[in-house]
């Protein structure tokens, strides 16, 4: 088993939900969070709100994914990601799980 977590945008909470669904990823936990982005280093040109602190209404899953379910994933993910015509896209990453009970 790995443990997964997910991060995006807020919008993205269905589309997250259909790609671990897609994976056979049948667990997992999710819940809100804010997003900040620190737009201090930000050229004045592409900073358009003029804001260095920027909150983004978010949402982090967690699951406990098969090893032969990773790729699955990381590929729905990554095409999900190369079709969006935004800038904001799903992040993912995996951790090994060392212990478990």
């Amino acid at each position: 088993m790995k443990l997964v977590i997910i991060t995006a945008i807020k919008e993205f909470e269905k589309d997250i939900k259909l790609q671990l669904k897609k994976a056979e990823v049948i667990n997992f936990s999710y819940g809100e969070v804010i997003g900040f982005r620190d737009s201090t280093e930000d050229s004045i040109e592409s900073n358009w709100f003029s804001s260095e602190m920027n909150q983004t209404e978010s949402i982090v899953f967690y699951a406990f994914v098969k090893k032969e379910n990773i790729d699955m994933l990381f590929n729905l993910i990554n095409n999900f990601n190369d079709n969006q015509k935004t800038v904001s896209k799903i992040h993912v990453a995996v951790l090994n799980i060392e212990k478990s009970n």
